[in-house]
């Protein structure tokens, strides 16, 4: 029995210490997943209560769009005319600004400068004295 009792010792010396080892390494193993599991949990209520948040959502975007205007038209359609709209005014407006400066631009043409405006009016002023200097020659 000295060999049984050597293979024994042999087994117990060496793998016993092993299997503790296993053991503790198993039960680490097993809280890890535990709270793996519940974080898992966490996240799917978390991602159930979103799911349910845009659902929630979805369904009041369907109200709006019933509601805009009275009719079935959509945000897109609304948006759509919108922007339609606003392109109208702005070629309008566009129009409009260069008919303006059709105008200013005919006015600077024909519009004197203060040089020349000075230069007129000292003329005017010459011929104006030379036409009283006639009457007065004429009167007398």
């Amino acid at each position: 029995m000295e060999i049984a009792d050597a293979v024994k010792k042999i087994f117990q010396d060496m793998i016993v210490p092993e299997l503790g080892k296993i053991r503790e390494e198993n039960q680490k193993i097993v809280a890890i997943l535990e709270l793996t599991n519940k974080r898992l949990d966490d996240v799917n209520t978390h991602l159930a209560d979103q799911s349910r948040r845009i659902d929630d959502t979805n369904k009041r975007i369907d109200e709006v769009n019933k509601r805009i205007d009275g009719t079935n038209k959509r945000i897109d359609d609304v948006r759509s005319e919108l922007t339609s709209r606003i392109d109208d005014m702005h070629s309008d407006l566009v129009n409009r600004l260069d008919a303006n400066n059709e105008r200013i631009d005919r006015f600077f043409l024909t519009a004197a400068t203060k040089e020349e405006q000075t230069r007129i009016d000292a003329r005017l002023f010459q011929l104006e004295q030379g036409l009283e200097g006639v009457r007065q020659r004429l009167a007398a």
